[in-house]
């Protein structure tokens, strides 16, 4: 069949209309296309909005919008200051450094693992030709007993595996060299790695459970410790020691620090907290009965569709506490935000700052957690925190989510043109078989690869996006390619449109962990040094 039957085959079955032309494939959201913006978007050479060097743009009109009205922030003293320190590029040095020692630690963990496999395969080859010697020796002796002392067995009825019509009592005990005894000699051959649960661990592998903190972990614990100790926290070290990842027992404070929620001084902290949760709570009293009338129920209505899809597999999440919870916290942001208004994929950005900030409150592990076991105000807290948290990433990504998703459909170009770059095989190979980079892409930019990662990847990958300068608007970028490269080898062995599509948007990575993000984000901060900096990067 030629790649346009493909094609055509494969969007039928896997895309449907829905009002507003915006088209969904596998959960991904496909804005109208825009001629103009498209033209406008090669013309421009599709260079990042600002660079670390650069000038700042003129705000766009949305962004005049925004600061007229105010939305969802109003900024004081204290986010003056945040704000600033926000504006400061991490040391490059110190980065760079970190990127360089994971990948390294990396290969040396796989080339140890290499040789620790090749030698227990030897050993496994010893002790499978002693134990094949010692049952000759039986089978020997059996036999020089006789029939008579050969103890009566039960046969299964099946036939054997092996097509010769022999029977054994199982698969288990076939002989050796069946299929079953090659496949486990495979099994056993392969790296060894702890099973993580498809739900299971959200923490961090390292910080969450029972199992002991490790030396280097409780030394990074204290160090987090000593900065947030001090009257006035230092975000700037603090950004740092974060970028590396941030234990579980002082995130929630860290991700409130850095998103710039609350401010530097220690003193100032409670004060700000009780006046942002008393501030939200009265947009619920002045808002939220209004769902339900005729020029909010559209908006209350699609929230209400999305709560039960996001995390379904995750218990916590189809808990009706939590689902009203994450209702309430889109709705008032949707009404504060007239511009964009609620937009599919905004409610996956609410989840990872409610697990983390109910981390705040209990030991155990979350997924499987009832809240209803929390006070009433613990939860309302938790509620409000995580409700402005999103609006602080929500302003640096506003265009993502504007009318036709302007900002979603310049990153995808971005991405198109910056891959061509650094991997030209893979580029070629896609456009050989038609894959456009927005079929797939636009979900990766559009719920910031929260549907391409476990929920405990995600919030690791959002330590680093919160203390890396324009992390979730710009880093994420570089992040994205890296991951695309990530999977060469499997684009490359896919040889048609739908066997890459299916590949794109099911990419395996659910027994991901710590070590895996560790090692996109080095990649992805090698890619940002490279070309962050050189005006023509995403220019052949």
């Amino acid at each position: 069949m030629s790649t346009d039957g493909n094609k055509k085959q494969f969007w039928k079955r896997n895309t449907a209309k829905v009002p507003g032309s915006i088209q969904h494939v596998y959960g991904a959201q496909h804005p109208p296309f825009d001629p103009l913006l498209h033209a406008n978007l090669i013309k421009a050479g599709n260079k990042p909005q600002t660079t670390p060097g650069g000038k700042p743009k003129k705000a766009t009109t949305f962004q005049e919008f925004e600061s007229i009205t105010s939305d969802a922030w109003d900024v004081g003293d204290d986010d003056d200051e945040l704000l600033a320190m926000a504006a400061q590029n991490l040391n490059i040095e110190v980065v760079m450094e970190t990127a360089n020692k994971v990948i390294e630690n990396h290969s040396k963990q796989q080339e140890k693992q290499r040789q620790d496999d090749a030698g227990a395969s030897e050993l496994e080859e010893r002790e499978e030709e002693d134990a094949n010697e010692e049952e000759v020796e039986e089978e020997e002796e059996q036999g020089e007993e006789g029939e008579e002392s050969t103890p009566e067995v039960s046969f299964a009825s099946e036939p054997s595996p092996l097509g010769d019509g022999r029977l054994v009592k199982s698969l288990s005990e076939a002989p050796i060299g069946s299929p079953k005894d090659v496949s486990l000699h495979r099994q056993q051959s392969l790296p060894h790695r702890p099973t993580i649960p498809m739900v299971a661990r959200i923490a961090d592998q390292n910080t969450s459970g029972t199992p002991a903190m490790t030396e280097r972990e409780a030394s990074r614990l204290d160090k987090f410790r000593q900065v947030l100790a001090g009257p006035n926290t230092d975000l700037e070290e603090l950004r740092k020691l974060s970028w590396s990842g941030i234990p579980r027992q002082v995130r929630p404070i860290t991700w409130k620090l850095l998103s710039g929620y609350l401010p530097a001084n220690t003193e100032r902290r409670e004060s700000t907290l009780q006046r942002k949760r008393q501030e939200y709570f009265g947009f619920i009293e002045q808002y939220y009965d209004s769902r339900n009338d005729e020029h909010h129920q559209d908006t209350y209505r699609q929230i209400h569709i999305d709560i039960p899809r996001t995390n379904p597999l995750i218990p916590l999440f189809q808990q009706a506490s939590v689902q009203e919870i994450f209702e309430r916290i889109l709705f008032i942001w949707a009404i504060r935000h007239p511009a964009s208004g609620y937009v599919q994929g905004i409610n996956d950005l609410v989840t990872p700052f409610f697990v983390v900030y109910v981390f705040e409150y209990i030991k155990e592990e979350v997924e499987n957690f009832d809240v209803s076991s929390l006070q009433e105000e613990t939860l309302r807290n938790i509620e409000a925190d995580s409700f402005w948290c999103m609006s602080k990433l929500l302003d640096g990504i506003q265009d993502n989510y504007t009318f036709a998703q302007p900002g979603i459909q310049r990153k995808v170009k971005a991405l198109e043109e910056l891959v061509s770059r650094i991997d030209e095989t893979v580029h070629v190979h896609m456009q050989q078989y038609e894959v456009e980079y927005l079929q797939f892409a636009f979900r990766w930019m559009n719920n910031l690869l929260m549907r391409e990662l476990p929920l405990r990847c995600t919030i690791r990958l959002w330590d680093t996006y919160q203390a890396e300068p324009e992390g979730f608007s710009h880093f994420h970028l570089y992040v994205c390619a890296a991951f695309l490269v990530r999977w060469r080898k499997e684009i490359l062995d896919e040889r048609d449109f739908q066997g890459l599509m299916i590949l794109l948007q099911n990419l395996p990575t659910m027994h991901w962990g710590n070590e895996e993000v560790s090692v996109l984000l080095a990649e992805a901060y090698r890619l940002k040094f490279a070309f962050a900096d050189a005006p023509n990067h995403y220019k052949r």
